[in-house]
């Protein structure tokens, strides 16, 4: 036999996930509620594949009765998206909620609800307001960290009472990492102290949120809990020298460290201040915030979790003339032989949910956290339809079955993870690559009019659902 069967906790939840600005479309959006997002396709259109964004996306905001169908249909336990702040509010600074938008997000939680379908709802995906990054410089400035403490008390005030799982952000490394690190997307400013800020805020905002929800004794009323969900970079180093290994600290440090440690241990690394002072990209912070920040770590976290990242001591000299990147303490390095998902140009190594897993209950306290996102996304799927106009992607079931097996692999031996979360429940748009690479379960037919389809993966997670086992290549047998 060459493959194994792996069982499934009872309890364990198998759901799937997108966000708000990447399935709602603009239909009922003001013009004034542009979101980061909204203004970036603006600006440069060009660069999204085949012109596709945020303005149509899946057009969930009209089609979501059909598609929570599809989600009962597949039995999924948990479903997650986000409130689009840029359209909950029709005035940010005195948080004036939007009663049309309000309302449907009203009716999509109830629905969800109705068809046994737990939501899980993340208060920024992305989504700051145009207005708030245009006129205060977006999540660089401390206003906006009480303008987002605002909101969420109105989203908290609305929603509390039926929504069981909050989170604060989700990836909020990314959008900073892309425009003020790297400088790949609009508007393109390379300034890594403004990019150290955006992190640092964020933080304090997560922190000021679950303040706000303790107050609002949101967990003791209904039995709720917030977090955070991380994309921490689970980071190998190229070899067990000195030099790589330390390289691996510093980038561990830089895109890791720097969101897990302050919202589940309350504090910053001593040595990212340390090297921050260094290179001269400190934060502008108080003792007060680092206290509050200590005070108000989260109840459990979500992991995006994809692809492993390699690196290797730099051999280069570093350009003293170029800002600081923290790139200065590192090289990427690939992998031979590495197995790759050609589409997207990332490395497929499963057994990056174990390590993470070990890393949590080893470092991290134990904390309960669950994978809030890992999936593959694979360009031109339609070529893979049968005469029955179902698209065969057995590489996402086995990509599926090879990641959950490593994850249960971790929970029998104690960590305290408590589901998996597949992104995506359907086909969406993507930063830039929009449509190119499919992730969902269920197909959007784009020739279609956007129609859905269940895809064979989607029929496979139903059964694995129900059945609460799956079978996985059995890594004990040798060709």
């Amino acid at each position: 036999m060459t493959n194994v069967k792996v069982k499934i906790p009872n309890d364990f939840m198998l759901g799937a996930a997108v966000s708000a600005w990447q399935t709602e479309g603009w239909v009922g959006k003001k013009e004034s509620q542009d979101s980061y997002l909204d203004l970036w396709y603006k600006h440069n259109k060009h660069v999204w594949h085949n012109g596709f964004g945020p303005a149509i996306a899946t057009n969930f905001y009209e089609r979501y009765e059909e598609d929570i169908q599809n989600m009962k249909e597949i039995g999924l336990t948990h479903f997650r998206t986000s409130i689009n702040w840029s359209r909950f509010l029709v005035d940010y600074k005195n948080a004036v909620v939007d009663e049309e938008y309000a309302s449907y997000v009203d009716d999509v939680i109830n629905k969800l609800i109705q068809n046994g379908i737990e939501p899980m709802i993340c208060l920024e995906h992305y989504e700051v307001p145009a207005e708030l990054f245009e006129e205060y410089g977006g999540w660089g400035s401390k206003h906006v960290v009480e303008l987002f403490i605002a909101y969420a008390e109105k989203v908290f005030e609305r929603y509390g009472d039926r929504v069981k799982h909050w989170f604060t952000f989700n990836e909020p490394i990314v959008v900073q990492t892309r425009v003020y690190l790297d400088a790949i997307r609009w508007p393109f400013e390379q300034n890594t102290k403004k990019w150290m800020q955006w992190n640092y805020n964020k933080g304090l905002a997560t922190a000021k949120a679950v303040k706000l929800f303790k107050e609002m004794e949101l967990k003791e009323k209904y039995g709720a809990k917030i977090g955070v969900i991380l994309n921490p970079e689970v980071t190998y180093a190229r070899s067990t020298a000195e030099h790589d290994q330390q390289a691996a600290k510093m980038y561990d440090l830089f895109f890791n460290r720097v969101f897990l440690d302050p919202s589940i241990k309350g504090e910053y690394p001593k040595e990212l201040f340390d090297v921050m002072e260094k290179h001269a990209i400190t934060f502008d912070y108080t003792e007060e915030e680092l206290t509050l920040i200590k005070e108000n770590t989260v109840d459990y976290v979500g992991l995006n979790l994809y692809f492993p990242h390699r690196v290797k001591a730099r051999t280069s000299a570093w350009n003293e003339e170029a800002p600081f990147h923290p790139s200065y303490y590192y090289d990427m390095f690939e992998l031979p032989g590495k197995k790759m998902n050609p589409y997207r140009g990332w490395e497929i190594y499963p057994k990056i949910m174990y390590d993470m897993g070990i890393r949590m209950k080893e470092e991290y306290g134990n904390i309960e956290w669950f994978i809030a996102e890992n999936g593959m996304g694979v360009e031109n799927e339609k070529r893979f339809r049968n005469d029955s106009n179902i698209i065969q992607d057995d590489y996402r079931i086995e990509f599926i079955s090879e990641h959950l097996k490593w994850l249960l692999k971790a929970v029998d031996e104690g960590v305290n993870c408590i589901g998996y979360m597949l992104w995506a429940f359907t086909d969406n748009v993507s930063p830039m690559n929009a449509f190119k690479n499919r992730y969902g379960l269920v197909e959007i037919d784009l020739e279609d009019n956007r129609n859905r389809h269940l895809k064979k993966s989607a029929y496979w997670y139903k059964e694995l659902i129900e059945s609460k086992e799956f079978e996985a290549v059995n890594e004990a047998v040798y060709k």
